[in-house]
Formats: structure tokens, C-alpha cells, sequence
């Protein structure tokens, strides 16, 4: 059972007539303990006329995006509708209030709903949630509350009534990838050229050149045109990328509005779908200490939701990464990738001892290394600043940290890799310029 907020006002009111009844000489306490038993009857009587809410049947509906297991998927920042059927299946009618009962980061309404259901008859209620924490987010059952006729009391009961929404990454990085994939066809066009040998992409026919390897030459084209032509090639496309995020306690770190994780998700998924544009095959680990997510082998349309499924529960671990055991990984993926991008942050060199030292050892011939870093896009304006001491032992620490964080960037250089350290919204577009130099110099 439960009372209602009238219940106090019921009993306040008892509490009016003892002034001019102890005026006339009548006992006050034994008129407050009679209004109290009436108060306590009412009570009960309500409680025994409301309606039983186990009659009650809850069915739950997504009707946005819907995933495998028959759950909302919803990216983080967006809105979630939920729809609740409630059924009466008993012979009374019920007004109710339910509760839905989400972990907190599902971003809930705090209102209940109330629900007035004739007998036999269901209702369809909506709810919006806003989620503010990305992963899988549930909810086990719902509480109904079935008040009685004089409003006073009723009755509660808990509803089993499982469900889930699956709070996707953002991705908010899609927004440069228009223009890549815009530069990306700018250099398939400027690359086109004839290579001997087959096994390589048709591009076109032109006319035949002196000079030009004539196995190459298409001789049914000849017939038709008139002329000798012949067949030019596209570059190989069939490249491997391997992207390897760091989840131990440096993805925990704070930059900007989230964490160096969520930056190296926006990265990773911005490279991967040009990437994918572009006819490479693309691999993703995510690991500290054990495997967190893998994808491998998935191609074409289906890469990006993959991915985005992959990533979702993944969260930044407080351990150290084992960089050996991680490499590893990557080298399971793909044994001799074209590109190897490492998400993680390296600004400090005693945390960078592992990693330094088992870079060298990664570095292979034909394989190119990019080491991203999300760093703090204010703390070079903070080295900057003057005024107080305060803000001069802040601008003395961001100094600090700048040389630290150089100092291992040469350290990659040395080891055969190349660093990028750019703000949280400008290492996903960096590193996708990166890879698409490296497609107009060759080297991809």
C-alpha cells in the first residue's frame, strides 16, 4: 500500500475543532486519538477498494531504430521514445500512476505517468528518454500505484517488465566526411594509371601511346574504335587498416567536453568510413589489458554499424595498457597492414616507457604508423597566461606538460612513427587528411 499527500491534510484538519472543544472542557487527546482511528479507517477502506494492479499487463514498444535483440538504438545526445501498453485485464476499472524504472543516465522524465484504463480496454502511454551515457542502458520492472475511491491510499505493486536501449557513440566527426570523400574520388581520378600485369581495378580505355606495354592493349575495343586502345588501371585498393584504441587509464582522461576515449572513437570511426569509401579493408581492436572490442573482416555497408556496435559498451579501463599483448592483437588482424593508427595518449614519458619501447618492434617495412593523441585544446593559451601566481604556477604546469608531451612525440618519430596530437575535434578530420596524404603521395 501507499498514502497519498491528502492523508497529512486529513489529519491537519482534526486538529481545527480542539481549541473551542477544550474551551468546553473535552478531553483533547481522546479526540485526537478518535480522529486518528477514523483517519486509519478511511485509510484502510481505500485501500481495500482499490483495484488490484497485478489485473494490469505492461507491454513495452520501440518505434524508432531497432536492433537485433528488439531494442531502441539511439546515439548519445539524441531522444529515445518509448511507448508502454498497459492492458486491464480484470473487470474494474483503474486509475493508476506508473513508474518506469530506469537507471538514473537514461535520462527519465521524473513525472509518473497516469493511466485511467476502463476493464478490458488497454492504454498506450509515451515516454522520452534523453541518455547521457553512452553503452547499454536497462531497466528490470515498473512500479504501479492503484489509488482508491476517496483518493487517500492505495495499493502498489512491482511489474516485471524488462527492456533496454542501446546508446550508440555520437559520431559527431560525420560532418567532415563529405569532403573527404570529395578529395578521396579528386585523387582516384588523378591517380588512375597504366600498371603491367593483371590482377588490378579496369579504370578506362585510351588511345594507345609508343611506348605503352602492349598487353594492355584491348583488341575488341581496337575493332570497334578504329583505333588501338588501351586499358589503364587503378592503383591497388586492396589495402589493410588497422586501428588500435587504447583503453587503459589514459582513455579515462578528461579533454574538452568528454574523454580521450570518445575522441578516439570519433576518430576511428571517421577514418574507417573513408577508409571504406576509398576500397580498403579495415580492422579495429580495442584493448588494455584484454580484448574489449574486435572487428575484423566486415566490409561495405555493413562496416559502420559494426563498429558503432563494437564500441558501444566499451569504456576506458583504470589500468595500464600491455602494449605487447596489444600489438599482438593488431598483428592477428592483419599481418603486413598498409596503415596502423594507435589511439592512445602518450604526453608523459614514464607512462610512455612500454609503449616506446614496443613500438620499435611494430614498425615494419611497408607498414605506415600514426600515433594519435587527443590533447587539452586550452592548455597552450594556459602556458600563455599571465596575472596572478596562481595563473603563473597554471601557465608554469602547462609549460611542463607541453616539453613532456614533445619530448615523447620525437620519441615516436625516432621509432619509425609518425605523432598527431590535435584538440578533440580536430583529431578525427587530422587524421583523415593524414591518410589522404598518404594516398596522393603513394604511400596507401
Amino acid at each position: 500500500m501507499y498514502l497519498t499527500g491528502l492523508v497529512p491534510w486529513l489529519i491537519a484538519a482534526g486538529v481545527i475543532p480542539l481549541v473551542p472543544l477544550s474551551a468546553v472542557g473535552v478531553n483533547a487527546w481522546l479526540v485526537v486519538a478518535a480522529w486518528l482511528l477514523l483517519c486509519a479507517a478511511l485509510v484502510a477502506v481505500d485501500v481495500i477498494a482499490a483495484p488490484d494492479p497485478r489485473a494490469l499487463a505492461l507491454e513495452r514498444t520501440y518505434p524508432g531504430r531497432v536492433g537485433s535483440g528488439g531494442h531502441a538504438r539511439v546515439r548519445l545526445g539524441e531522444a529515445a521514445e518509448l511507448r508502454l501498453r498497459v492492458v486491464n485485464r480484470g473487470e474494474r476499472r483503474i486509475r493508476a500512476t506508473l513508474r518506469d524504472a530506469w537507471q538514473p543516465t537514461a535520462g527519465a522524465p521524473p513525472a509518473r505517468l497516469r493511466l485511467d484504463i476502463p476493464p478490458r480496454e488497454a492504454r498506450t502511454a509515451s515516454l522520452a528518454l534523453l541518455p547521457r551515457r553512452r553503452g547499454e542502458l536497462r531497466t528490470e520492472f515498473a512500479i504501479i500505484r492503484s489509488s482508491g475511491p476517496l483518493g487517500l491510499a492505495g495499493v502498489q505493486r512491482r511489474m516485471d517488465a524488462p527492456g533496454a536501449i542501446r546508446v550508440l557513440p555520437p559520431f559527431h566527426a560525420r560532418r567532415h566526411l563529405p569532403s573527404r570523400v570529395a578529395r578521396l574520388r579528386e585523387l582516384d581520378g588523378n591517380t588512375s594509371v597504366q600498371v603491367r600485369g593483371q590482377g588490378t581495378e579496369f579504370d578506362s580505355l585510351r588511345l594507345y601511346v609508343r611506348g605503352d606495354d602492349v598487353r594492355s592493349i584491348d583488341w575488341r575495343a581496337t575493332a570497334r574504335a578504329g583505333s588501338t586502345m588501351l586499358r589503364t588501371w587503378r592503383p591497388e585498393r586492396d589495402r589493410h587498416v588497422v586501428i588500435v584504441i587504447d583503453t587503459g587509464r589514459t582513455a579515462a582522461t578528461r579533454v574538452g567536453d568528454g574523454t580521450r576515449l570518445d575522441a578516439a572513437f570519433e576518430a576511428a570511426l571517421l577514418l574507417a568510413a573513408l577508409a571504406e569509401r576509398a576500397g580498403d579493408h579495415v580492422h579495429l581492436v580495442a584493448f588494455d589489458r584484454a580484448l574489449r572490442a574486435r572487428v575484423t573482416g566486415v566490409e561495405g555497408s555493413h562496416l559502420l554499424p559494426a563498429l558503432v556496435d563494437a564500441l558501444t559498451p566499451v569504456e576506458a579501463q583504470l589500468i595500464d595498457t600491455d602494449w605487447e599483448a596489444a600489438f599482438a592483437q593488431a598483428r592477428a588482424l592483419a599481418g603486413h597492414p598498409s596503415l596502423l593508427v594507435v589511439l592512445t595518449a602518450q604526453e608523459a614519458p614514464d607512462a610512455a616507457r612500454g609503449f616506446l619501447g614496443t613500438l620499435p618492434q611494430t614498425v615494419r617495412a611497408g607498414t605506415v604508423v600514426l600515433v594519435g593523441t587527443a590533447t587539452d585544446a586550452d592548455l597552450e593559451r594556459t602556458a600563455r597566461a599571465e596575472g596572478s601566481v596562481d595563473d603563473l604556477y597554471r601557465a608554469a604546469a602547462a609549460e611542463a606538460a607541453l616539453g613532456t608531451a614533445s619530448a615523447v612525440a620525437r620519441a615516436i618519430t625516432r621509432a619509425g612513427a609518425e605523432a598527431l596530437a590535435a584538440s578533440p575535434d580536430d583529431l578525427p578530420p587530422r587524421i583523415a587528411d593524414r591518410y589522404l596524404a598518404l594516398k596522393a603521395a603513394g604511400r596507401l
